[in-house]
């Protein structure tokens, strides 16, 4: 709206309805962008943050849920709290301390399994774990929560509450299947790491 009024001054009249609404538009577009980078950077310091405790604790499982638990319940009270403020004119700032905190806890999740993978198979599998584990839980898995996300929350005209709500849902039902699964993940052998 500023950058309207600024623009309307500066020509001495009011700027046609449809050019107003492109400039909203490209205002938004240009936030969006901002808050992507948050994203990316707190993915950059997730991972080095794995990569120095990787060093430091021995357990795999553990290693995993310092980030996992964390996600799984930050993750999605932030998209919750995002549906119910997006009207907030403050409210932008937290957004990208919320974002730079999900990417960090959810990021590192990603850079644990090129850690994990291949201290859990022996040398002649690794590739196919490894390509296993990008392309059907990455690719295909990671494709369903975009998916569930807004068919859930479908809505004519598109809702970003209701996005948000059920970006909720599906980040929680994803951290709570995680979590349970990690139970499940064998510790590394130290024969198979020395191969």
């Amino acid at each position: 709206n500023a950058m309207i009024a600024s623009l309307e001054t500066e020509t001495g009249k009011a700027l046609p309805p449809g050019r107003k609404s492109g400039i909203k538009a490209n205002f938004r577009d240009e936030e969006v962008a901002k808050v992507t980078i948050f994203q990316e950077v707190g993915g950059l310091v997730g991972r080095v943050i794995l990569a120095y405790l990787a060093l430091v604790i021995v357990s795999r499982q553990s290693l995993l849920r310092i980030f996992l638990i964390p996600a799984a319940v930050f993750v999605p009270l932030l998209f919750y709290w995002i549906s119910t403020s997006l009207k907030s004119e403050d409210s932008l700032i937290w957004i990208k301390a919320g974002i730079f905190l999900a990417g960090l806890l959810t990021v590192a999740q990603f850079s644990f399994w090129g850690n994990y993978i291949p201290r859990v198979f022996p040398l002649h599998l690794r590739g196919t774990g490894e390509s296993f584990a990008a392309n059907i839980g990455g690719r295909i898995l990671g494709t369903l929560a975009a998916f569930l996300t807004l068919t859930f929350s479908a809505s004519k005209p598109p809702d970003p509450s209701k996005i948000a709500i059920a970006g909720a849902a599906v980040a929680g039902a994803y951290a709570l299947i995680g979590l349970v699964l990690s139970w499940m993940l064998p510790e590394p052998n130290a024969e198979l790491e020395n191969e």
